[in-house]
């Protein structure tokens, strides 16, 4: 028994140095790891439900408005094009060039504009609940 204990983990310490040898090749660099959205709201906890995640690209025409929304469930995007300002209700304001990430507000209204002379693109990860709207326009 203890040589098959041996044998297992010489296995696993051969396999996991030939395996580090590519990883060397892999850069990782986070772009958000928070626990409170971009305006320092604390996250709220995961919904209950079926779990659904919603990747979305979303390209916003240069000079254009959205209306205002909101989202029920947590939301993280990076902005890959372009910029984007994006406004609460209560008149707080995030600047984001491309290559910034954002986690977004949940349960609070507010809109994205793109004042910009060329399109935004950002591509945002929805953690919500199967069947349910992921974004709620302001009527």
């Amino acid at each position: 028994m203890k040589k098959l204990i041996y044998l297992m983990c010489l296995v696993l310490i051969l396999s996991t140095q030939s395996w580090a040898k590519d990883v060397k090749k892999v850069q990782v660099d986070v772009l958000a790891k928070t626990s409170s959205s971009w305006n320092g709201t604390p996250l709220k906890s995961y919904a209950k439900g079926t779990p659904e995640i919603t990747i979305l690209k979303i390209v916003i025409p240069a000079k254009t408005k959205l209306s205002m929304h909101k989202h029920p469930y947590m939301n993280a995007g990076v902005l890959t094009k372009g910029q984007l300002t994006v406004v609460t209700i209560d008149k707080k304001v995030l600047e984001l060039k491309a290559g910034d990430a954002i986690v977004e507000v949940v349960d609070k209204w507010h809109y994205g504009e793109n004042k910009g002379d060329t399109p935004a693109e950002i591509i945002v990860v929805y953690a919500g609940i199967k069947d349910k709207p992921i974004t709620i326009i302001k009527k």
